[in-house]
């Protein structure tokens, strides 16, 4: 048989999609159930024998292996590795990790992944147990101090590293045979630093094999990177995954004759290339699905002569993924899915939770869409099966959705139809709910709303939800969305895309005619990929280019070779080289290549590396750093063997008008229209559709909306010219859908302030640690939207901008822009520096918005570098202070004056100046420029809707919030009424020294509104734990904001409804002069405290943020350590993680040690030390340093007199311990807060406080310590619906804002 089938498969959760080319040219495709185990055992093999089948008119018996002599090759994406990622169904495996880390992998960066979620739930360990390898490595350094007699070896970086502690061999067979004897034969081994050095892995691994072990993945094999927890998070992945896949292929090979061993079978990997079945393996294949729908519309779509950028749109049931193509793909290098950190070569594909099962909900006058979806289980309400409402259900309901197409597949029977009159049933319900709240408001710009408009309205809000994502990913790059193609593809996206390209600002969408099966067709269009990487440790000069050509051609050599075992010919081979750069002193490494690039007299033979990152780093944030030294940190190798995929046939151009299947009618803004509909495949080239109308594509719909036209390509696809549309004029009265959508364009225009910032700032707290906020106010300095939601710094800028307003008057001329960060002025602390810029509009006196963001500068002078000092007595102490200083006047930037200004702590007795001018300054320019765009946005959102309407919708905002607190505060005071019979709520709590904080809440049921009293508070503290009022505040809103329990919009409404009593003079509201720096990190968690404790929502947490620093004049180190979350009435305290007030990341051990002079010797959980009750409190966690040089020790504390309190009979946490173990054998007690000289050998042991407990602890069954919590242990999944995480470069952001 001289030519033979060709298959192309990507097996998805819910379905299996089916391309193949059969030997005559011909094109099958087909659609099976991933899973129907009464027809099938696997679905892949089964829709190879049908097509064969079919085609040959041989017979093929399904229990019988398929002759593999009619089959060239098989090419397959999998969701296999992701769902048992999901489901937690992979192998049972152990982890085998460095003594003292025991738990490192569990504590992970130390932040919690959702911020205002009491319960902290977070996803299961892939390991089942832990053992504790007795082996240590450490870099060797020129200034330390501590003589150790050791062996010295060179890692592959060319660093050089000291044996402090060879494998303990004995030790490690005894615990890897407990292993065994459990049954466990999967194994990840993650060793510190071993990225570098490999050799303690490698004998763990040989003793794990002789032993019997079937699977042990290296991390430095896995993916040899610096930072022991995302490589160990991959290795665990690698060993929990890779042999559920080996099993999965192993059962798709036995159906074929000889286990399909002379047919090539490769399958996809998350980077969009292919591998041999063989090299397939856990860690490289979680996105294996969807990396083929990328690699299809990029080279189905992208057009090499026009090089138009294109946006990959791929809407499934429960979310989207959008990611995007321009000549090349485009990769990120570190991305979590299900909880897991894994680092290995991913396209960077960024997923939303907003799909056709999204759930609808009306709170508080607002539309809602998820982020909870139904599934597929009990689905849609439309599915048969009593589910919610959902997107599905607003396009059935406006007639875009047609039953008549859908496969009859619901009901008991499996054989009914979609059922409209569910959905128009449900919808008519809510559409009652909606008009109540209605009638219940004054100045509505409609008093009633129909079932239809209800339904088009949660169209609207899921469109504008996922065009900021869309947004986010172009912008954040330096591209401008709107000169985009947006490609679509998937069941759901037809029916979205255009009025997703039109609110982008697009013109083209194209539709390809295997949109509903582009995952499959992607495959049989991809390239085979071998790559090959190794660490790095070398500066980008000349003195190592020598270096850098000779390692790149060692690894093209190793790709070549692999590739050609495969069977290419050596023409079909290319080679990328990477090499992955930073600047000094930063962490935002970016991957290299040097296409484009060719090799100069001053680069590397292999490319101009230098130009070329400097560019890309000039595209993505706005400036280059020229005399700064650049960094490799790994040399990679991407190998491609070409796929030789014969050309797309054209099709004959139309010879008569388009075939009209049906005429029905469809929902648009201006109410009903006739919509023509068309099958695809009746289609040909040159027919041309205006809309509306309907085309087919299979069970996917495609919908051309008004003043849109489709044209059928050449090749059979659809490309649809986007248009204007009618665009409804928008009233400044109140329309609950244009809440939602205004809603979301405020926070867009907050978040892309946020980008510039990051991008333009040139710190590394701001622009890799992300520590600032970007807000917008309204006329009258009233927060409307800020983003992201920092908890210290939530509605703090509103004080700051308001106090701006009385200081100033109405003195505010275009061109101005005012810093702060004085207590007085709405300030958190001295190195959060405001800056502020008014808006005007044409024809407005006075400003009509203000726009602000805020900073965490890294010095700004005072007593200690970092200006963070424990033992400050008077804010002079702490730095340089702005009360209103006029940063720009009139357009030109005070240079001079604001530098003078950060030299003024000098003058102050032991004192200094700011320590890092240069960066000061730039990034003030970069704060102005994120406010620059910021007035850019709204000026463009007043030019689209009018000053009045942007106006009005910014009240509207705010008063939304406001009714979400009343409904809160009535629920609040209901329950606390039924519990002790009254609404009046009272607590105190205390600080270390005795410092007492006093609360009194009064709750007025009727109408939903408090005052919250703290008088009786201790007055201003000698110290410097004095919060300003603004963190006061700030602690407030996040408090409420916890206890209302769903997303709401965090403005100046939050607070309408509660009066605050903050005493002058008090330690919540001190004198002008006053300290303020341990108010700002330790008693704002003591306010949190002092207010759920009022409520009775939750035990305390750990009420501290334990600040260490370390350093001498040379340098400096600052962090936060995570300790135990408290109880609650429904769940246990998560231990080891940050809470409340703070979600600061940890650094990585592998960093820590490579940087400064210090050595960690343990960092694990404390266990016993979270309160014992009906509900546990969390574990506090045990963090020891080893310095290895003579430095100043500064410690900022709290809980170490005060044990975190229990909750209704739980008990209380155990209290943090300070510790100072010196070298000559002494242990002194530090107390909560010091700074003290430390010599080379001396040791820090910090015990971070445990959370306390909630309830009685009647029995010992009923306080079970277990500490997994399941990633969907989120309560009643029929209520709640399934929530989904999110995924991609835009999502990583997102959770690192979170997590300043």
């Amino acid at each position: 048989m001289k030519e033979k089938f060709q298959f192309a498969i990507d097996r998805g959760g819910t379905f299996t999609d089916i391309w193949a080319r059969c030997p005559e040219g011909q094109i099958r495709v087909m659609k099976l159930l991933s899973v129907d185990p009464q027809n099938y055992k696997d679905a892949p093999r089964e829709g190879i024998r049908r097509i064969l089948e079919q085609e040959t008119g041989i017979k093929m018996a399904a229990d019988k292996p398929i002759d593999t002599a009619y089959i060239d090759w098989i090419r397959m994406g999998t969701t296999v590795a992701t769902n048992a990622l999901l489901e937690r169904k992979g192998e049972p495996m152990a982890l085998a990790i460095t003594k003292g880390f025991k738990d490192l992998l569990y504590i992970g960066n130390q932040a919690r992944p959702r911020i205002f979620d009491l319960e902290i739930s977070a996803p299961d360990q892939l390991y089942s147990e832990v053992i504790e390898i007795e082996e240590r490595l450490v870099f060797q350094q020129d200034k330390c101090q501590i003589n150790k007699s050791c062996d010295k070896v060179t890692g592959v970086t060319g660093e050089k590293l000291e044996v402090w502690q060879k494998v303990n061999k004995e030790k490690l067979r005894e615990d890897l045979q407990k292993l065994l004897d459990k049954g466990i034969r999967s194994l990840a081994v993650v060793l510190l630093h071993s990225y570098t050095f490999a050799e303690h892995e490698k004998e763990v691994g040989r003793v794990a094999q002789e032993m019997g072990f079937q699977q042990v993945s290296l991390s430095s094999e896995v993916m040899s990177m610096v930072r022991v927890v995302p490589r160990g998070y991959t290795a665990c992945a690698d060993a929990y995954l890779t042999p559920h896949i080996k099993k999965y292929v192993a059962g798709f090979a036995s159906g074929f004759k000889d286990n399909i061993k002379d047919t090539s079978v490769l399958f996809m990997q998350s980077d969009g290339g292919l591998t041999p079945v063989d090299k397939f393996n856990g860690s490289r294949a979680i996105l294996s699905g969807p990396a083929g729908g990328v690699v299809g519309y990029a080279l189905t779509t992208y057009d090499p002569d026009t090089k138009q950028a294109v946006i990959g749109f791929d809407m499934g049931g429960t979310s989207t993924d959008v990611s995007r193509y321009a000549g090349q793909y485009e990769h990120v290098f570190e991305t979590t899915t299900a909880g897991v950190t894994i680092q290995a070569p991913q396209l960077d594909i960024n997923t939303v939770a907003a799909g056709g099962g999204s759930m609808l909900f009306f709170r508080a006058g607002m539309f809602v869409v998820g982020p909870e979806s139904a599934g597929a289980d009990p689905g849609p309400a439309c599915y048969r099966k009593g589910g919610p409402l959902t997107i599905t259900d607003a396009n059935l309901c406006l007639g875009r959705l047609l039953p008549e197409f859908f496969p009859k597949i619901f009901g008991k029977n499996q054989k009914s139809p979609l059922d409209k009159s569910a959905t128009d049933r449900a919808f008519k319900k809510l559409t009652r709910e909606v008009n109540e709240f209605l009638s219940s408001q004054e100045n509505t710009a409609k008093q009633k709303m129909t079932m239809e408009e209800v339904a088009m309205g949660f169209i609207q809000v899921a469109n504008e939800a996922m065009c900021r994502p869309i947004r986010a990913l172009t912008q954040a790059k330096g591209y401008d969305t709107s000169k985009h193609v947006l490609a679509c593809f998937g069941g759901a996206g037809g029916q979205h895309a255009c009025a997703i390209a039109r609110s982008l600002g697009m013109t083209k969408v194209f539709v390809h005619r295997y949109a509903g099966i582009l995952s499959a067709y992607g495959m049989a269009l991809a390239d085979v990929v071998y790559e090959a990487q190794e660490p790095c440790a070398k500066e980008y000069s000349p003195e190592f280019f020598e270096y850098f050509d000779l390692h790149i051609s060692e690894l093209q050599k190793k790709c070549r070779e692999k590739l050609m075992k495969q069977g290419f010919k050596s023409e079909q081979i290319e080679t990328q080289p990477f090499l992955h750069m930073r600047y000094d002193r930063t962490d935002c490494a970016l991957m290299i290549p040097s296409n484009n690039y060719p090799a100069s007299e001053s680069s590397c033979k292999t490319g101009d590396f230098k130009s070329a990152f400097q560019e890309r780093y000039q595209t993505e944030f706005g400036f280059t750093i020229p005399d700064r030294p650049i960094l490799v940190d790994d040399v990679r190798v991407r190998g491609v063997g070409k796929a030789l995929i014969p050309e797309e046939r054209d099709m004959p151009a139309a010879s008569s008008s388009p075939t009209v299947v049906l005429t029905t009618n469809c929902y648009f803004e201006n109410g009903y229209q006739e919509t023509k509909v068309y099958h695809l495949e009746n289609l040909s080239f040159g027919h041309s559709i205006e809309g509306p109308a309907i085309i087919m594509n299979g069970n996917s719909t495609i919908l051309i909306e008004p003043s849109c036209t489709a044209a059928i390509t050449k090749h059979g696809d659809v490309e649809i010219k986007v248009g204007g549309g009618n665009v409804q004029k928008v009233g400044p009265n109140l329309d609950a859908i244009q809440l939602s959508i205004f809603s979301h364009r405020f926070m867009s225009i907050a978040e892309q302030m946020g980008r510039v910032l990051q991008r333009t700032a040139i710190s590394t707290n701001i622009k890799e640690r992300l520590d600032f906020s970007c807000a917008m106010f309204g006329p009258d300095g009233g927060l409307v939207a800020n983003a992201p939601h920092i908890p210290v710094h939530l509605g703090a800028m509103q004080e700051t901008v308001q106090f701006q307003m009385k200081q100033r008057g109405g003195s505010f001329k275009e061109g101005d822009v005012i810093l702060a960060n004085h207590p007085q002025a709405g300030g958190s602390h001295l190195p959060d520096l405001t800056v502020i810029t008014p808006v005007f509009w044409p024809g407005e006196l006075k400003p009509v918005f203000f726009v602000a963001s805020r900073g965490h500068h890294a010095d700004i002078g005072g007593i200690t570098p970092g200006s963070m000092p424990p033992h400050s007595k008077c804010i002079q102490e702490e730095g340089a202070v702005f009360k209103s200083f006029k940063l720009v006047d009139q357009g030109k930037f005070q240079e001079e004056a604001v530098t003078q200004a950060f030299m003024e702590p000098g003058k102050y007795p032991g004192s200094s100046g700011t320590r890092n001018l240069s960066d000061n300054l730039s990034d003030l320019k970069a704060q102005v420029a994120a406010n620059q765009k910021g007035i850019k946005l709204i000026q463009e959102l007043i030019a689209e809707y009018g000053l009045d309407v942007v106006i009005a919708y910014m009240a509207h905002i705010q008063d939304n919030a406001e009714i979400a607190v009343q409904e809160m505060l009535k629920e609040i005071a209901r329950r606390t009424r039924e519990r002790t019979g009254s609404t009046q709520l009272s607590a105190e709590d205390y600080m270390d020294d005795g410092a007492k904080l006093c609360l009194k809440v009064n709750i007025d049921e009727e109408k939903g509104t408090a005052v919250v009293d703290f008088t009786g508070s201790t007055c201003e503290v000698y110290g410097n734990c004095n919060a300003p009022r603004a963190v006061t505040l700030s602690a407030l809103i996040y408090c409420l904001r916890c206890m209302v329990g769903h997303d709401v919009p965090l403005n100046q409404g939050c607070l309408k409804p509660v009066t605050a009593i903050i005493p002058k003079g008090s330690i919540l509201d001190p004198s002008e002069n006053a300290a303020v720096v341990g108010g700002n990190v330790l008693t704002s968690q003591r306010i949190v405290d002092v207010i759920f404790r009022a409520f009775q929502v939750c035990a305390a947490s750990q009420g501290c943020m334990n600040n260490i620093t370390f350093g001498d004049d040379a340098f400096g180190h600052y962090e936060t350590v995570a300790g135990g979350a408290g109880a609650g009435p429904t769940w246990n305290g998560r231990s080891g993680v940050h809470s409340h007030m703070t979600n600061t990341r940890i650094t990585d051990p592998e960093i820590l040690e490579r940087r400064y002079p210090v050595i960690l010797k343990k960092f694990h959980l404390n266990p016993g030390t979270g309160g014992a009750g009906q509900h546990w409190g969390g574990d506090g966690i045990i963090r020891e340093y080893l310095f290895r040089k003579d430095l100043t020790l500064s410690i900022l504390t709290e809980r170490r007199v005060f044990s975190p309190y229990g909750l209704n009979g739980g008990e209380c946490g155990a209290r943090g311990v300070n510790l100072i173990h010196y070298n000559d054998g002494r242990v002194v007690y530090l107390g909560s807060k010091t700074s003290i000289k430390c010599q080379a050998g001396d040791e820090f042991y910090l015990q971070t406080p445990g959370g306390g407990g909630y309830g009685s602890q009647e029995e010992p069954k009923t306080g079970s310590r277990k500490r997994k919590q399941s990633l969907n242990d989120e309560g009643s999944k029929a209520k709640k619906g399934h929530s989904l995480v999110g995924r991609g470069s835009v999502y990583e952001y997102k959770k690192s804002q979170e997590s300043a």
